[in-house]
């Protein structure tokens, strides 16, 4: 029996360097939402706001520890830690405004609070992966064409003018959606939810329930925002790990940071103006990288200071009109969600 040695692979520096730490994170990530999902979130249950800001404070916990784990291990230490914060801080405000939207599906497709927690839970999964792949394509890019950064340095500018002047409640068409009809033509759906299940069996057949479609919706709603959220973090660094790990670490703490925050996203109601400016901020860091690279201390205190101020205006100036939808039910009804 020939015996396989795996020392001279753990002797090579590049292996060591660059892949084992992606190999190693991978599965302490894969870890934590097999024990989130097969142990602490098993069966079903509606998630308090109790729940919700605990878990949050272990996610938020969890990223700064690893954040003072690059600052101790990585090779350019406290560069590469404030350049985590700084895509983590990014990430992180983008993602209200993706719990907004979401609140608008659920109550779209009328999704009982109990089932909520797993179509977040698949739904982030399926971010993970689509995330690594627009991350390593970027990279890549970027490194073989260099003048992709202002194309990214544009868009961002660009995206940031447009949530500046935009309307404040977003166009929710999930009948509309390519991929939900195009499902729609593949598998019949039923008209009303059969538990947490996303597939049934009827007379025999094999039919979706509207869970699935919900779940088909969040994952193309997030590869959207990740199109604007992806260049953004780039513009503060280039490093390819860190840049997935910011995002990771930003969007595992999610679906907590929705539970926690679906009853007064309203109150937020500035943040927008103040994660457009964030976005054309970075575009220009983008920009105008090769004639004055900004640095990143002064990069993080920029996007600090805006967000900082965006929470205390809606904080000090309180909102005229509340938009958001009316909550899902609690229980399935029966009644009839599409």
């Amino acid at each position: 029996m020939m015996l396989v040695s795996f020392r001279p692979l753990f002797q090579d520096s590049v292996f060591m360097s660059e892949i084992l730490p992606w190999i190693l994170f991978n599965l302490f990530i894969l870890g934590l939402l097999a024990l989130d999902l097969g142990i602490f979130h098993k069966k079903s249950h509606t998630v308090s706001v109790k729940e919700a800001l605990g878990w949050s404070a272990v996610w938020i916990t969890l990223a700064l520890l690893f954040n003072t784990g690059i600052w101790l291990w990585h090779p350019r230490g406290e560069t590469a830690a404030l350049e985590f914060l700084a895509g983590y801080l990014i990430e992180k405000s983008l993602s209200v405004d993706n719990l907004f939207v979401f609140l608008l599906l659920f109550s779209y497709f009328r999704v009982p609070t109990i089932y909520q927690h797993k179509i977040l839970y698949w739904g982030i999964l399926g971010a993970l992966v689509m995330r690594g792949i627009l991350i390593i394509l970027g990279a890549a890019l970027i490194e073989q064409f260099h003048w992709i950064i202002y194309i990214f340095g544009a868009f961002l500018v660009f995206t940031g003018v447009r949530m500046f002047f935009q309307d404040d409640e977003p166009d929710i068409h999930p009948d509309r959606n390519i991929f939900v009809r195009l499902f729609r033509k593949l598998y019949k759906v039923t008209h009303e939810y059969h538990g947490d299940k996303f597939f049934i069996k009827e007379n025999g057949h094999r039919v979706a329930t509207p869970l699935i479609l919900v779940l088909i919706v969040v994952e193309v709603t997030d590869l959207v925002f990740a199109v604007d959220s992806i260049p953004a973090i780039f513009a503060v660094t280039r490093d390819s790990f860190i840049v997935y790990t910011s995002n990771v670490f930003a969007i595992l703490g999610l679906r907590s940071l929705y539970f926690a925050l679906a009853g007064i996203m309203d109150l937020f109601h500035f943040l927008k103006y103040g994660l457009a400016v964030v976005l054309a901020f970075v575009g220009v860091k983008m920009l105008v990288g090769d004639i004055y690279p900004v640095p990143i201390i002064l990069a993080l205190g920029v996007i600090g200071g805006i967000l900082l101020v965006s929470v205390l205006l809606s904080i000090l100036i309180p909102h005229k009109k509340n938009e958001l939808p009316p909550p899902p039910p609690d229980e399935d009804d029966g009644k009839p969600v599409i």
